[in-house]
């Protein structure tokens, strides 16, 4: 009986545990089920912990965390960005997937043995997937933030009455550039939302071109100087130009330019078409020719020059040059010697003006736009090989270029466009003017040069003409007159490119 009644408890005692470790197994079960339906404890979303939420609640979390607005704090001022203002948009659906694919990835069973030994599984980091628009960031920085708390610098501007300008104020502006990668950094971030963005300083810059035509007029004033002034100006790093002409307080049409009798200047054209003519090369003759002409602005040497091109028709030879470079203002059509013989009579739309005379040689004109475009593809030719290299390919080269600016630098006079540049200063020029043969008053003044600069280079032309006479320097303490109306408008130039110098 005791036998039996022992194997009997014996037996329901291990029903009962069985039943209990089914009862267990299933309890386990069932939490494991609850737990796999949910992502697993450590899980992150583009960095947002979502361990132990269904894919619902981790999209609402993500959604919450990421709509953030993003703190920008610019100076003193704190700006709170949406960021759908830039277009931010999370890929759910893509980062959702991925999440669930590594949540049931791995087999029940496993899994399941894994969580009745408490063996927690490496943590899972789902990488943010997520879009936003930098060009609308861009315009947001700048409509938003630059317009409103920029400090912009302040031009320097001219000192009435004076070739000098008053120093600028330097400005405070936004970084853009570096702003784009901060502020991108914490859209992306779901803890990180604050960007500290920095700005730069902006140095003062260049008053308009318009601000230095006012002051060149106030100079031309100030000088009293009465004749007519025509003014080109090239800036040979941006190409800006200014050109104006100005006569009794009151501006002249430009549009076509005023022609002017070209004097010495025109043995720029004559220089440029000699080199064209010889290859780029000169002998030493034919060298000593072209210093003798540009630095004592010889006459014979200029006929000798285009008699060795033609003997005939030599001048008409550097005004067919001009005219493949367009400047259909530009013509020689006569040698320099007395009595030279007229070979040709030209017609220009410069020339054919009614509404100003400045009585223009028949032998010789040019107007500044002309004679200022040659320099600038003098310039360049010398500089890049562009230029004249373009127009007349295996004629001249850039070697040839350098040539003719090293001789026009020869031309050392130190007034005009010289006497307003400090001393040591590069310029290739070529000065001319004309005295009336028969009162021996000078009714012309001219000056065209490529001015050389730490600020930047430039190329100037200025032409004057007076129908009576151009009064050099007056006869006062202060020398008022052409000789230092040239210099000061030159030295205003000089300063507008070089606002820093002393």
């Amino acid at each position: 009986m005791r036998i039996r009644g022992s194997s009997l408890l014996l037996r329901w005692t291990s029903l009962f545990l069985i039943l209990l470790a089914v009862i267990l197994t299933i309890v386990q079960l069932i939490g494991y089920s609850r737990l796999r339906g949910n992502y697993p404890p450590g899980m992150t979303i583009g960095g947002v912990p979502v361990g132990g939420l269904d894919p619902q609640a981790a999209a609402q979390r993500l959604l919450q965390v990421f709509a953030t607005p993003v703190e920008i704090r610019y100076g003193e001022a704190i700006i709170q960005m949406d960021p759908s203002l830039v277009s931010f948009q999370l890929d759910l659906e893509s980062m959702l997937a991925a999440a669930d694919l590594q949540r049931t990835g791995s087999p029940f069973w496993s899994g399941f043995w894994d969580y009745l030994w408490n063996r927690t599984s490496p943590s899972n980091q789902i990488p943010l997937a997520a879009t936003y628009s930098e060009e609308r960031l861009r315009t947001y920085l700048r409509d938003e933030i630059s317009s409103r708390y920029d400090q912009p610098a302040i031009p320097a501007q001219p000192i009435p009455g004076s070739p000098d300008f008053s120093a600028g104020t330097p400005g405070v502006t936004l970084d853009t550039d570096r702003a784009v990668v901060l502020i991108e950094n914490a859209i992306f971030s779901p803890t990180d939302r604050t960007v500290l963005i920095a700005s730069q300083t902006a140095l003062p810059g260049r008053p308009s071109m318009q601000a230095l035509q006012q002051q060149i007029e106030q100079l031309v004033v100030q000088n009293q100087f009465d004749g007519l002034i025509d003014l080109y100006l090239v800036d040979l790093q941006s190409g800006d130009e200014l050109h104006f002409a100005y006569q009794d307080g009151a501006n002249i049409a430009v549009n076509p330019d005023i022609a002017f009798t070209a004097s010495s200047t025109i043995k720029i054209p004559v220089m440029v078409s000699f080199y064209q003519h010889t290859g780029g090369r000169l002998n030493d003759a034919q060298a000593q020719l072209m210093r003798e002409m540009i630095q004592q602005s010889d006459n014979n040497a200029t006929d000798a020059l285009m008699y060795a091109m033609d003997e005939i028709r030599g001048p008409l030879l550097v005004t067919e040059d001009m005219q493949t470079l367009g400047l259909q203002n530009t013509f020689l059509a006569g040698y320099f010697y007395p009595g030279a013989y007229l070979l040709d009579s030209f017609q220009t739309p410069a020339n054919m003006r009614t509404d100003i005379d400045t009585d223009p040689d028949s032998y010789n004109q040019t107007t500044p736009s002309d004679l200022g475009s040659l320099m600038v593809d003098m310039y360049h030719c010398a500089e890049t090989g562009g230029g004249l290299v373009a127009v007349f390919p295996g004629q001249i080269d850039q070697a040839a270029c350098q040539e003719m600016i090293r001789t026009l630098e020869e031309d050392r006079i130190g007034v005009l466009i010289q006497a307003g540049v400090p001393e040591g200063t590069r310029v290739a020029h070529k000065h001319g003017w004309v005295t009336d043969f028969n009162t021996g008053y000078m009714r012309n003044a001219s000056d065209a040069a490529i001015v050389y600069t730490p600020g930047g280079n430039y190329v100037l032309v200025i032409y004057t003409y007076h129908p009576v006479q151009i009064i050099w320097e007056q006869d006062n303490p202060s020398r008022l007159g052409a000789s230092r109306m040239f210099a000061d408008v030159s030295r205003a130039v000089y300063n507008y490119f070089n606002l820093s110098a002393p």
